[in-house]
């Protein structure tokens, strides 16, 4: 088909009803395919209760997650206190359920500041090529030589101890893979007949890469956040581990699985709930990542 047909056709076709009509149609019908799929399922069940859980936290019926009782220390699970006490009477329960908020919330943020920021160098790069691609894909090799977990440590250690300090620290490493994948889809797709049909009608290349490029990139990148996901909260978990989190008395799991470590054989709900509420989240995160993959692939 010539470039011609390709362009009449283009302009036949493309107007804002018929997108809109379109990503409706096709957004159904991948939420259809996912909701068949059982781990998908079993993941958005997970990673949904904890996120209804810490959006709901502070109208249900807890104790304050940072009120002291020492007459109460190391009290075990029991109808006062359902997951028990910690080491300074804290509520843990409480304290379990408040922890998931700032957890949650270094996972949007990162997600929201590294995707963006990937789609866009890797689009750009696979798009324009040239001394660009070279120069942008070079960037995202000295990020990525860079131990994700060694990084952050050393970021939050340096900077004060905080929620956006945690972003920072991961952000920084996070953006390169989202690039890679873009970069790889956009290449392949650079020669495609409608990028020519649209390059042909006078069609800018920040428009080519906005309205043509950055969408078929959006599944792709979609599945890497879900699975990227787990991996930050274990980042997150591991700076509140080593005291680099939130600072105290805030609520966080890794701080929490830290404190109660020394009291394990003693006390063992200290450390093993919140260390449970770890597992389950990144659980549920691959369960749904490892679905959307499969409903990707099925297109």
């Amino acid at each position: 088909m010539s470039i011609a047909s390709s362009c009449s056709r283009w302009l036949s076709t493309d107007t804002p009803a018929t997108r809109t009509q379109a990503r409706l149609g096709a957004t159904y019908r991948f939420l259809r395919r996912l909701l068949r799929h059982p781990i998908g399922v079993a993941g958005l069940v997970l990673v949904g209760l904890m996120v209804l859980a810490a959006l709901l936290a502070p109208w249900l019926p807890l104790a304050d997650p940072v009120a002291q009782s020492l007459g109460e220390r190391l009290m075990p699970p029991s109808a006062q206190h359902l997951l028990g006490t910690d080491t300074l009477g804290r509520d843990l329960l409480s304290r379990v359920v408040y922890g998931a908020r700032p957890t949650l919330a270094i996972v949007m943020m990162v997600l929201l500041a590294s995707v963006p920021v990937g789609l866009l160098i890797g689009a750009a790069a696979g798009l324009w090529g040239g001394w660009l691609d070279a120069v942008l894909m070079r960037l995202s090799d000295v990020f990525m030589a860079f131990p994700r977990l060694i990084l952050a440590i050393a970021v939050a250690a340096t900077l004060s101890s905080g929620l956006w300090t945690a972003v920072i620290a991961i952000a920084l490493t996070g953006w390169p893979p989202y690039a890679r994948v873009a970069r790889a889809e956009v290449v392949s797709l650079r020669r495609a007949e409608f990028i020519q049909a649209a390059t042909a009608l006078g069609v800018s290349r920040t428009r080519l890469l906005l309205r043509h490029a950055l969408p078929l990139c959006l599944p792709s990148a979609l599945v890497r956040a879900a699975l990227d996901a787990p991996g930050i909260v274990l980042i997150v978990s591991g700076l509140g581990f080593l005291g680099l989190g939130l600072p105290p008395p805030a609520p966080e799991w890794g701080a929490m699985v830290a404190e109660g470590r020394a009291i394990v054989f003693e006390a063992w709900w200290v450390s093993t709930l919140p260390g449970l509420m770890i597992l389950m989240l990144s659980l549920g995160f691959n369960f749904l990542g490892d679905a959307l993959r499969d409903v990707v692939e099925k297109k």
